[in-house]
């Protein structure tokens, strides 16, 4: 243990995480939703057993003979899960990435927060830098009680499961900063090449210069890190029932909005790409109304997305609008995707061919990936550019699109955008790792963090480097007609409080809708003020 120091008292990255009791609604939701569901597998497997130990199989009649059928089938699929889930836990298949790209997105994750910016932002009409707190600042040693250097560490210490910070060591602090900039568990030092320590020493001295305080040497294991994409996957089993309902009610939806009766939409796919289009007749490209492309998050796709999808396709009737369906966060099991996300690459370019496709954008001012922070001023469309909303984790392939081609997207709208700060940890904790407490984060954890394919995705195929978002690579960020953020003061995902310090102290005032008391997905709610909001942005026409 480090020693101590008697100013650690009073350090927010000094104070232990507070240990909260289960509330009413956590045992209402395991009792009635969760441990029902979760009982099924098993069940079924003892009344087959049950049956064909006894013989009384032979003896039902036919309301017994279903039942007997239907837990057959519980009883194969559970094999079959059981099966996918160990395939899923084996190792990452994304490798360990560039290794001069993790070393800048290292460095600018360090330089977060140097700068001298005020937490309330800058004025956005008299502002006169166009970058305020670009990533051009030292990283100096600071001060341990330089508010700088508590912050960081306050922070950091959420990868680490919230322990005092004076609790990690070399060991623990290594064992992370080799996941993350490697993608591997960290090997006995001798046996270390020499390239990689010689990084993974300037990666440690930066971080004891920008925390402001020397770590620990030796090790504690209570303060283990938490590496993602190498810790063993947490996936809890559902029943075939589950499956077959989220997937019958999707595509109940899909033939729904492209029915006659229904929206008209079309269902289409382009390089592996499935997605649902609608093009109002006599649309226009270079007089009409901006394109919207939506990208859901994780969840039950179209089922849980068809009122706020309704609603655009009601109140956005005169423009055209994209949704590409995400199969492997939509626990559509038995999809051919299921299992095989596409990367950041991948799905920018395919997205990017299909907005070409569509004639909404052309091949002509295409920016290398490697210049993020280049802004082309005339979209590349061909007409007005594309409106781009996302919603929680599909602010990721949001990212994606403006790190790999910003001049395709006129305007962006983040909704709950879990790719700000998220190298900060806080998404990763409260939606994977932390102990559920309210009934809030059960369903969260049960529903659709620990099923299968987000599993899959959020523990397999996680890239932290990509899926970060900062500030200077969001084209307009500060014209609240070009950029809009919605945020949540309850949200249990995210950590919306730091979201918002880090957006206004960027210059974001106007294009920022801070609701305190709502929480994740509020906005998307038809009848919030949030929603309202959201519809007014999106018909008003950029600037």
């Amino acid at each position: 243990m480090a020693p101590h120091d008697d100013d650690d008292d009073h350090c927010p990255a000094e104070e232990p995480h507070p240990h909260r009791s289960r509330d009413l609604g956590f045992y209402i939701v395991l009792f009635c939703a969760v441990i029902p569901l979760w009982s099924v597998p098993p069940l079924s497997w003892a009344f087959v057993l049950y049956s064909l130990h006894t013989g009384a199989i032979w003896t039902y009649a036919w309301r017994g003979t279903t039942l007997f059928t239907m837990a057959l089938v519980e009883v194969f699929f559970s094999v079959y899960h059981y099966n996918v889930s160990r395939f899923v836990s084996g190792p990452s298949p994304i490798g360990a990435g560039n290794l001069v790209e993790l070393q800048a997105a290292f460095k600018r994750v360090l330089q977060a927060g140097l700068a001298s910016l005020p937490e309330e932002g800058f004025d956005e009409e008299t502002l006169n830098v166009d970058r305020p707190g670009s990533p051009n600042e030292s990283i100096d040693k600071l001060e341990p009680h330089d508010a700088r250097a508590v912050d960081f560490r306050n922070s950091l210490r959420t990868w680490f499961g919230k322990v005092p910070w004076s609790h990690i060591h070399r060991k623990e602090m290594h064992a992370w900063l080799y996941w993350s900039i490697f993608n591997a568990h960290l090997p006995a030092l001798h046996l270390i090449p020499a390239p990689h320590t010689k990084v993974l020493s300037e990666a440690l001295e930066m971080i004891e210069r920008r925390s402001g305080k020397p770590i620990p040497e030796g090790s504690n294991p209570a303060a283990a890190p938490l590496l993602l994409t190498l810790d063993p996957v947490n996936v809890a089993w559902r029943p075939f029932g589950w499956y077959a309902f989220v997937g019958a009610g999707n595509t109940l939806m899909r033939h729904w909005f492209t029915s006659h009766w229904g929206w008209g939409m079309q269902h289409g796919a382009k390089d592996g790409l499935e997605y649902l289009l609608r093009v109002p007749r006599g649309w226009d490209a270079r007089t009409g109304p901006a394109p919207v492309v939506f990208l859901h998050g994780l969840g039950l796709g179209l089922l849980q997305y068809f009122p706020i999808i309704s609603h655009l396709l009601r109140e956005l009737s005169d423009a055209p609008l994209l949704i590409p369906l995400q199969p492997h966060i939509s626990q559509q099991v038995f999809h051919p995707h299921f299992l095989a996300p596409k990367g950041r690459k991948e799905t920018a370019e395919t997205l990017r061919a299909l907005l070409v496709e569509l004639g909404w954008a052309s091949d002509e001012g295409k920016v290398d990936e490697e210049d993020v922070e280049v802004e082309v001023e005339s979209p590349g469309s061909k007409g007005k550019g594309i409106t781009m909303l996302s919603h929680s984790n599909g602010s990721y392939a949001h990212a994606w699109m403006l790190k790999a081609h910003p001049n395709l997207v006129a305007r962006s709208c983040f909704v709950d955008p879990v790719t700000f700060c998220s190298w900060e940890g806080d998404v990763c904790y409260n939606f994977l790792y932390q102990r559920c407490t309210t009934g809030l984060q059960l369903v969260m954890r049960y529903f659709v963090g620990t099923e299968i394919g987000v599993a899959n995705l959020l523990q397999r195929h996680f890239d932290w480097s990509s899926n970060s978002l900062w500030y200077e690579e969001i084209p307009h960020a500060r014209n609240p007609a070009r950029a809009k953020f919605f945020l949540g003061g309850n949200d249990a995902i995210l950590a919306a409080d730091r979201v918002k310090k880090y957006l206004t102290s960027h210059g974001v005032r106007k294009g920022l809708w801070y609701d305190p008391a709502g929480t994740h997905g509020s906005a998307l709610a038809g009848g919030s003020a949030g929603f309202q909001e959201l519809m007014r942005w999106l018909k008003e026409p950029g600037q």
